[in-house]
């Protein structure tokens, strides 16, 4: 079978020898203005991994073990701190174990040793956690931890065609998802950029955002019913369409990080495969211009499945389009009809605020819509490369009301700029000064989902102190001027501080009391969302 990285991003056969790393080298100096010559993951065997803390009984060993490299690949979430101490061998939490149950049975059994033992128990999901929620940084009041990966637990288990839902188990990866509802002709339609490596339970537990800019955003919209195990009891909704009584259950369950429950399945509403789509890319003198059409496109009405504004410095880094200007890409799909009468009326809007049109093309897209669309998929895996020549590359997503994007926006880039360069050593302007982009991800009737991404010239060997005071900066701007801290990251630890601050004060004592109600020793994910 193939093994993931223990580092990083993909499968140990994707990552790119030290040749090909110093082949693209110059091409990334080029296109940045900053970058070094690339270095190599410490491999495997060369990490200093602590003991473990804990052996499982011999009714659990079956399916829990302490190798290497479960240990290590188990360690560390793909956030850029994450993929540097990774390449480091810097692996300072590993869990003591990691189980692959292979039913629920096992994942209750794993809880109650766990809970037993003093131990903390991390659900894992595919591991592709970008704030921290990983990572067993539960501190000194456990006897160790425990990552359990749903990985086994990856099957549809039944499809209702009349209501148009599927029952499936939690550990499924995106892809073996799509391709099981497929055999039925249908899809779930949730895209998020982690696509490739997470699972269905971590889209839950962390409220993810996919891949469509309005309509069915986030996770949320798309589950009908959860069944999760906590050290109390299973937890299980009714499988409605909708209802109004009292707060839901499923609701408590997105969003809750793993810190109420393990997710092993849910009943999730699907969709037929579209059979129409049109795409194109639409090109701005300004990025403001581009924000003019894109809000109107967001309160029309027409629900364009992509509508992602990237602004000129976006477009440069990623060769999407013509130098200088914002670009939009813009796509319609449907299952039983034509698109081509909303398209032209999002082009008419797009041409009111000066939108300069490229050619509208079929499924695959072309032109600078496809540029973007590979540079998108890509990313992941050239973040690796980047951060292995010496480059810096960290993101920033939130969510603002349409009135205060503008002022918003300024803030927020600015202080990512300077903070960059004051963190690298870098100018602020000119060449070699770090670069920040923004793009609007998501867009509503009543406000977009910035994106924020930061390239600078990396401080090798203290990149992560770098990233912690960039993240800090941006962190605390977004907060200031009333942002959320993030719109579809999740939580974890990296943004608990602001997290903290952004929720009210009775909510946050309610979430306590729920914790403490499921989770009566703090077993589950201690320290993400709140402390044990």
């Amino acid at each position: 079978m193939r093994r993931r990285k223990h580092w990083g991003w993909g499968y140990e056969d994707q990552q790119p020898s030290l040749e090909e790393l110093r082949a693209i080298a110059p091409a990334v100096r080029e296109r940045l203005g900053f970058g070094g010559e690339p270095e190599e993951p410490v491999p495997l065997d060369a990490i200093d991994l602590p003991p473990p803390r804990l052996r499982p009984p011999r009714a659990l060993e079956e399916f829990v073990g302490d190798g290497a490299h479960e240990r290590v690949s188990h360690a560390l979430g793909k956030a850029y701190r994450d993929v540097v101490r990774g390449m480091r061998g810097q692996v300072d939490h590993p869990p003591d174990l990691v189980a692959r149950p292979r039913d629920e049975a096992e994942v209750e059994a794993v809880l109650a040793w766990s809970a037993d033992a003093g131990a903390a128990a991390i659900p894992y999901g595919g591991g592709t956690s970008v704030v921290g929620g990983v990572e067993p940084r539960v501190g000194a009041g456990y006897a160790g931890a425990v990552t359990i990966d749903l990985g086994a637990l990856d099957r549809v288990l039944e499809v209702d065609p009349v209501s148009r839902a599927a029952r499936v188990e939690a550990g499924v990866l995106g892809p073996a998802l799509n391709q099981q509802l497929a055999e039925h002709g249908l899809t779930l339609r949730h895209f998020p950029q982690s696509f490739e490596l997470s699972t269905l339970g971590g889209w839950i537990a962390t409220r993810a955002g996919g891949h469509f800019a309005t309509v069915w955003t986030h996770i949320d919209d798309l589950v009908e019913s959860v069944r999760a195990l906590t050290p109390s009891g299973v937890w299980e909704s009714r499988r409605l369409p909708g209802s109004g009584a009292g707060p839901s259950p499923d609701r408590m369950l997105i969003g809750s990080e793993g810190i109420l429950g393990v997710i092993t399945e849910a009943w999730v509403r699907v969709h037929e495969g579209p059979r129409h789509k049109l795409s194109t890319a639409i090109a701005f003198e300004s990025f403001a211009a581009g924000v003019g059409a894109v809000r109107e496109l967001a309160q029309s009405g027409l629900n364009p499945v992509n509508c992602r504004l990237l602004d000129p410095t976006e477009v440069e880094v990623t060769g999407a389009g013509p130098a200088g200007r914002a670009l939009l890409v813009l796509g319609f799909e449907s299952a039983h009809h034509s698109v081509d009468a909303a398209m032209d009326l999002a082009l008419e809007a797009a041409r009111d605020h000066g939108g300069d049109p490229g050619e509208v093309s079929g499924p695959s897209g072309s032109g600078s819509a496809g540029a973007w669309k590979d540079a998108f998929l890509q990313a992941p895996y050239l973040r690796d490369s980047l951060v292995a020549c010496g480059v810096l590359t960290e993101t920033f997503e939130t969510a603002i009301t349409w009135e205060r994007f503008a002022g918003f926006n300024a803030i927020v880039a600015e202080t990512a700029r300077r903070a960059a360069a004051e963190a690298s050593g870098a100018p602020t302007d000119g060449e070699g000064a770090p670069k920040v982009s923004c793009r609007l991800t998501h867009v509503y009737p009543d406000g977009p989902a910035p994106y924020y991404t930061v390239l600078a010239p990396a401080r090798r060997g203290s990149e992560v102190e770098q990233w912690d005071e960039i993240k800090a900066a941006v962190s605390e701007a977004l907060i200031a001027a009333g942002g959320t801290i993030t719109h579809h990251h999740a939580v974890g630890r990296d943004h608990r501080r602001w997290y903290d601050r952004q929720r009210p004060q009775p909510f946050a004592d309610a979430l306590r009391a729920a914790k403490r109600a499921v989770d009566p020793a703090a077993t589950l994910n201690p320290g993400v969302l709140i402390d044990p």
